[in-house]
C-alpha cells in the first residue's frame, strides 16, 4: 500500500521481488491520508506514505512495527512552471506577486499540500500565496497536469516528477534553497495487522536495501540511509 507517485519505481521493485521470491504482491494506491485510513482498517501488510508524518502517527498508535521503519528516499519539493516560464518565476518570493496564478496541494490531502503550506509560512508569504491560488488539488499528480497545460503559472511538486514522461519538455524546475525548503523522506513500515509477517518484512527490507537503490535513482529519487 503506497502513494500513487511511487507507482513507477515500485512497480519495477515489485516485479523484481516477485521474480526472485515467487510472491504475489497486491498493491493499493492512494494519497497519504487515504492509505493511512486503509492502514487503520487493518487491510495492509506494508505501509508506504509520502511523508514520515503519517508513519510517525502510525508508530504512536501502534499500527506498525516500530523496528521495521526504514527511510527509502529523500522527498524534495521544487517549484514547477510551464515551459518558458511565462510569469518569470525565479524563487519562492515570486509566487506572492500579484496576478500570479497557482495550483497547490490541499493541506488536508497530499503530503505536498501540507509541506507547501509549511514552506510558505516559513517564508512569511502564506497570505499572498493563498490569494494567488486558483485551485487546491487532492493529489500531487493533478498539480502536474495544471502546470504542463499552462493553466497556472507555478506549483510546488516533488523533484522526481520532472523525470516523468508527462512532464518531458513541458515544464521547468526551479530549486528551492535548502534553508527555505522542507525536505522530507519517504518511509516504509510493516503493519502489525499483516497475516504474513515474514514475507512483509522481506519485502520491506528489499525495497530499502542496496539492490533497490538503482531503481530509485532511475526514476529520479535520491535514496537515503535508513
Amino acid at each position: 500500500m503506497f502513494r500513487r507517485r511511487l507507482i513507477k519505481p515500485m512497480n519495477e521493485l515489485i516485479a523484481n521481488f516477485e521474480n526472485e521470491t515467487g510472491a504475489d504482491i497486491e498493491v493499493r494506491y492512494g494519497g497519504s491520508a487515504e492509505i493511512f485510513g486503509i492502514l487503520t482498517s487493518k487491510e495492509c501488510d506494508v505501509f508506504i506514505p509520502g511523508d514520515y508524518f503519517y508513519t510517525g502517527q502510525a508508530m504512536e498508535k501502534n499500527y506498525v512495527f516500530n523496528e521495521s521503519v526504514a527511510n527509502l528516499t529523500l522527498h524534495v519539493p521544487v517549484i514547477a512552471v510551464p515551459e518558458e516560464n511565462p510569469a518569470n518565476i525565479s524563487g519562492l518570493e515570486d509566487l506572492a506577486n500579484p496576478r500570479v496564478k497557482l495550483a497547490l496541494g490541499d493541506p488536508n490531502g497530499p503530503a505536498i499540500g501540507r509541506v507547501s503550506e509549511a514552506i510558505f509560512t516559513k517564508a512569511g508569504i502564506l497570505p499572498e500565496v493563498e490569494n494567488n491560488t486558483i485551485v487546491k488539488t487532492a493529489t500531487v499528480n493533478q498539480l502536474l497536469i495544471y502546470v504542463v497545460s499552462g493553466e497556472v503559472d507555478a506549483t510546488i511538486i516533488w523533484e522526481d516528477m520532472a523525470s516523468w514522461s508527462e512532464a518531458s519538455g513541458k515544464l521547468e524546475i526551479i530549486p528551492i534553497p535548502e534553508e527555505q525548503n522542507k525536505i522530507k523522506t519517504i518511509p516504509t513500515a510493516v503493519s502489525i495487522y499483516t497475516e504474513d509477517p515474514e514475507l512483509a518484512e522481506a519485502f520491506n527490507v528489499y525495497i530499502a536495501g542496496e539492490e533497490a537503490e538503482e531503481v530509485w535513482e532511475k526514476w529520479g529519487f535520491e535514496p537515503c540511509d535508513s
